[in-house]
């Protein structure tokens, strides 16, 4: 769960009216076909910017990974402060339930009993610091605020993205763009080439007011080098995340828990991640 989440620390949409998150039309399903002469790279450009002008969102989060056969889930759904990246949300993973929040730019998460073994005092919550942890592992700390998820949109050229059609999303019309990413250009982006290539093909679907309502990404991870020697860790994990944005404007009210029932945790990431994460 932790892997997922911090990696697609932003999400979707839990007040969805018509289909959830993990719905994505069949491959070969019709569309309507994109009007001539719209700017969609325009559009992409602009999106963070119409996004975090509503302030807030609900949201809901699917990510599916494979491997070796093997396939996992994880479920979210919360609110998040789309300005400050304050956020929080439930997750549920293979029967588990977790809690998590974002505040300040830190993640806390308050994992199921049988999970805490590990956890130095089995407190229940453990945190880690997204900016600390970001500069730890040579990224980008400003890029470690879940807020700025589309951030990196604001530099796509008219080459980068597609126009798909128009679809409906929570029972509103939107407009779907392929578009292809730039991993360089990602925080820590010189290692994730290395995990994931060059690009990174993105869908995204934005309403009529430029907001994001919808993004899908599809990739293959490589274990990082040094882990495949382990025959417990895969070598390639096929990921897809999911996550909606609706219901813009809801009250968010994230606070950080109590620091007695709290262990850091912050630079243990990328020490002994569990590969099943």
């Amino acid at each position: 769960m932790l892997a997922c989440t911090t990696l697609t620390a932003c999400g979707g949409d839990s007040g969805n009216k018509g289909g959830s998150a993990g719905e994505t039309p069949a491959a070969g399903a019709a569309s309507t076909p994109a009007p001539e002469g719209d700017d969609g790279a325009a559009a992409v450009r602009n999106v963070n910017q119409k996004t975090t002008e509503a302030k807030t969102a609900r949201m809901v989060l699917r990510t599916q990974s494979t491997a070796d056969g093997k396939s996992a889930a994880v479920d979210g759904e919360g609110v998040i402060d789309l300005v400050g990246g304050n956020s929080v949300m439930n997750l549920s993973s293979e029967g588990e339930k977790m809690e998590q929040r974002i505040v300040d730019q830190v993640l806390y998460q308050k994992l199921p009993p049988k999970q805490r073994s590990g956890v130095p005092g089995n407190k229940p919550w453990v945190k880690i610091d997204l900016k600390k942890a970001a500069q730890q592992q040579g990224g980008n700390a400003q890029a470690a605020n879940p807020a700025d998820n589309t951030a990196y949109l604001k530099g796509i050229n008219d080459k980068d993205v597609k126009k798909l059609g128009e679809e409906q999303v929570g029972g509103d019309d939107t407009t779907r763009y392929r578009v292809t990413v730039d991993v360089a250009k990602l925080a820590n982006g010189e290692q994730l080439k290395k995990q994931i290539g060059p690009t990174m093909p993105m869908d995204i679907w934005l309403d009529e007011d430029g907001r994001l309502r919808r993004q899908q990404v599809d990739m293959t991870v490589s274990a990082p080098q040094g882990t495949g020697a382990d025959s417990s860790t895969p070598k390639k994990v096929k990921v897809r995340t999911v996550f909606e944005l609706s219901d813009f404007g809801t009250e968010v009210d994230a606070k950080a828990p109590p620091a007695a029932e709290t262990a850091d945790m912050t630079g243990k990431v990328g020490q002994g991640a569990n590969p099943k994460a």
